[in-house]
């Protein structure tokens, strides 16, 4: 499998951009996207154990790689939750597959958005890693409409290696996550 396009782009462009901008003494400095993890919560999932194993389906459709059911950790008695029932579906995706859906999500995905104007800058979480929260499942061309029979959100977190939220929203941009103008 070749390298994927935003790989490349990342050594050849951002890596030079930020080493400058920040004045790393080396390359090694430069932070960089770890992985991306994709989580769905599915609160229905009490009463309907289905909706778990068409959740878990979507997101393998979405990202090409098995998602995993979440498990409640705890017992919640007012929403009839019962510690070990699986409550969501998530997915974590490093290396190719990373970048190849970090492409997808860019260039396809978020394009598709109703009244798109730009993600939210403020999903940074003070230690580099920034979450988005997706209205959605259908914005992703892999999810036929016809078999989705309830329209779900989920949340997409890029965890990075950099130490501030300026450096993590810098190297995002670099890569062209459309950030909405201040």
């Amino acid at each position: 499998m070749a390298n994927p396009r935003l790989k490349l782009k990342y050594h050849e462009e951002i890596v030079p951009q930020l080493k400058e901008k920040f004045q790393y003494k080396t390359v090694m400095e430069v932070p960089r996207i770890m992985k991306i993890t994709i989580n769905k919560g599915i609160g229905a999932a009490v009463a309907d154990k289905k909706l778990v194993d068409q959740g878990v389906e979507e997101l393998t459709t979405i990202t090409g790689q098995k998602a995993v059911p979440t498990i409640a950790k705890n017992s919640i008695s007012n929403f009839k939750l019962r510690e070990g029932m699986p409550i969501g579906a998530k997915v974590t995706l490093r290396g190719e597959r990373m970048y190849e859906f970090l492409d997808r999500l860019m260039n396809i995905a978020l394009p598709r958005v109703r009244d798109f104007r730009g993600i939210n800058d403020k999903g940074f979480d003070g230690r580099g890693n920034y979450t988005l929260g997706v209205k959605e499942q259908i914005i992703f061309p892999e999810i036929s409409i016809e078999k989705v029979n309830k329209i779900s959100g989920m949340n997409i977190t890029f965890v990075t290696n950099a130490k501030t939220d300026e450096e993590s929203y810098e190297l995002l941009k670099a890569f062209g996550l459309p950030f909405a103008n201040k």
